[in-house]
């Protein structure tokens, strides 16, 4: 059986929120340029409109870069929560130690957002320690200078189009959501005083911005690999954009395929137990045998996050739309499974 899954895919809107305060919903062809939030007509669940603080307190951004060698990787997170800024940086080598540095500052001291996908700069910084992701005409860059890892990268984005999407979040929010998977990277990494070889180097994106629920969570994947020479990478998520959408896709030879919604099956309770991901089409079935965990656990106040970010290796099978199929055996990347209160 070909399992295929065709949505519709709509054309990119100059600006998010349209003249009468209404959120464009749906897939795009590419990344919105313009996210107005401030057009946005962000209301209590009893329909009145929110208060300033309120308003302020309702959005979220964060965003996500992962580089991909061929037994390392490179994960940078920024988040902005308003009650809190956090993000991480951290280098898995197979047979090494992993090197890690997290940054957790009150309010949104020592953190800037970007005002969309392609415009302006998302940085964390804490005295000399600082990352920073900024889009430019065909790329992003990211720029990390910790004790341990400094890189200036640059991630080929306009190689491919991206899956973009906005969705109605709980009864009153909304969230944009933007992936792009196996990039070519370029430029300089070096960790521990060892420079870092990027001829085989793959990266992703990931950005989502909104006034998104007070309580979540999600399950995600994520791979950025080589398959016999051609460039392969996909996006994988549950939890978060579940109203008939879904922000799942796979980029192979520089072409994007939406997938339909995915499940996962892990043990949470135990850390080396093997992930099970299947789509609803059949587009998917893999499996993930976890490696490394990084893992945080925060409960303070109003705010909580259970988090766990895991390095391991992916395999199994993908079938593209025209019925090819392509098999995995052991691909190194990333799995999420998160709790937050926020």
């Amino acid at each position: 059986m070909n399992a295929r899954y065709l949505p519709n895919v709509l054309a990119t809107p100059t600006k998010l929120i349209d003249t009468k305060g209404q959120a464009q919903f749906g897939l795009f062809e590419n990344s919105v340029t313009e996210l107005n939030f401030a057009a946005f007509p962000y209301c209590t669940v009893m329909d009145k409109v929110a208060g300033k603080l309120s308003r302020h307190f309702a959005t979220k951004q964060f965003q996500f870069v992962s580089v991909c060698g061929p037994d390392w990787l490179l994960a940078v997170a920024i988040a902005d929560i308003r009650y809190a800024s956090s993000g991480f940086a951290y280098f898995f080598q197979q047979g090494k130690p992993t090197i890690e540095t997290g940054i957790l500052l009150p309010l949104q001291m020592g953190c800037q957002m970007s005002e969309s996908p392609v415009k302006g700069t998302a940085s964390l910084r804490r005295g000399g320690i600082s990352w920073q992701i900024t889009p430019s005409a065909g790329a992003w860059q990211l720029c990390i200078n910790t004790p341990e890892i400094q890189a200036e990268l640059s991630l080929a984005k306009a190689e491919q189009l991206p899956v973009a999407l906005c969705g109605p979040t709980a009864y009153q929010g909304l969230t944009y959501t933007e992936k792009n998977n196996a990039l070519s990277v370029s430029g300089q990494l070096t960790v521990a005083s060892q420079t870092i070889d990027l001829s085989q180097a793959l990266g992703n994106y990931d950005f989502s911005a909104g006034f998104m629920r007070r309580e979540t969570s999600w399950r995600w994947a994520s791979l950025n690999t080589w398959l016999d020479g051609e460039k392969l990478g996909f996006n994988l998520a549950a939890g978060v954009n579940e109203t008939g959408l879904t922000e799942n896709a796979l980029w192979f030879q520089g072409q994007r395929q939406h997938l339909s919604s995915a499940q996962f099956q892990f043990d949470r309770l135990d850390s080396n137990s093997m992930w099970q991901i299947n789509t609803l089409c059949g587009e998917v079935n893999l499996q993930f045998t976890p490696q490394f965990c990084r893992q945080e656990r925060v409960q303070a106040l109003i705010l909580a996050s259970n988090f766990r970010q895991y390095v391991g290796h992916f395999s199994g099978e993908l079938q593209l739309l025209d019925g090819r199929r392509l098999t995995l055996n052991n691909h190194l990347g990333l799995v999420e499974d998160h709790y937050a209160k926020w």
